[in-house]
């Protein structure tokens, strides 16, 4: 969907200009950095059947890593793109047209009423330093407020369920989570079993609670974190 740094780029804290910015094409920001070449190391190499990604944008930055590694892969794994913007999905579809292993959909990867709260917000806001700190906080909400409206008009509004029921399966085998600044944590929790589970945007709301509670997890152990690229990558496997 929209990172931190981007949205500071196209939205303003009205509704209207917010829903605009989401339908803009931005250029891809997971792109010549160690988490691009992590990504495409992971998707050359682990066994794997079925890959998420949470947040692909027009198909540019992370999803080319995706793409270029199952290609590679002796097993073949299937790429699932999910991204809510129409504009952007657009994008993706037709840069991606054609390739058996790419699966797009036009989704919000879990429902609207799953966001957190305006208070929610302002609460972490105050209660953690991270990049988000870094906007003024009746900005940071008018981003919470575009996605709220954007998310409820969505045609598949729980994607991450609905895929899982598409393909017949409990669980992804690697997510990429960098959708929405706001949806991190209901999409972790429906993601939560996967063998490989990638977070970006580590130092801001929306993976910065994942990044800990996995930290802190027995079942999963840190493979690889760099706070200092953008707003934080981390690389977590299942024990």
């Amino acid at each position: 969907m929209v990172s931190l740094r981007s949205l500071l780029r196209i939205l303003r804290p009205d509704l209207t200009k917010g829903i605009s910015g989401i339908e803009s094409i931005i250029p891809p920001e997971i792109k010549g950095d160690e988490f691009y070449a992590a990504i495409l190391e992971l998707a050359s190499t682990v066994e794997a059947r079925h890959i998420l990604e949470i947040g692909s944008s027009s198909g540019q930055g992370s999803t080319d890593a995706f793409v270029r590694g199952i290609a590679r892969n002796p097993a073949r794994p299937q790429l699932h793109c999910m991204e809510i913007s129409k504009t952007r999905f657009a994008a993706l579809r037709d840069h991606h047209a054609g390739n058996p292993q790419v699966k797009v959909y036009n989704a919000s990867s879990v429902p609207a009423a799953e966001l957190p709260s305006a208070d929610q917000v302002a609460q972490f806001y105050r209660d953690q330093t991270t990049k988000l700190n870094d906007y003024p906080l009746e900005q940071v909400l008018g981003w919470l407020e575009a996605d709220r409206a954007y998310m409820s008009d969505a045609v598949i509004p729980d994607g991450i369920r609905h895929i899982l029921t598409q393909i017949g399966v409990a669980s992804f085998d690697l997510v990429l989570i960098d959708g929405s600044e706001f949806t991190g944590e209901p999409e972790l929790e429906r993601v939560y079993g996967a063998a490989w589970i990638l977070l970006d945007d580590v130092n801001a709301h929306k993976n910065f609670r994942n990044y800990h509670r996995l930290r802190q997890d027995p079942a999963y152990r840190l493979v690889r974190e760099d706070w200092q690229v953008r707003n934080g990558f981390a690389i977590f496997q299942r024990v």
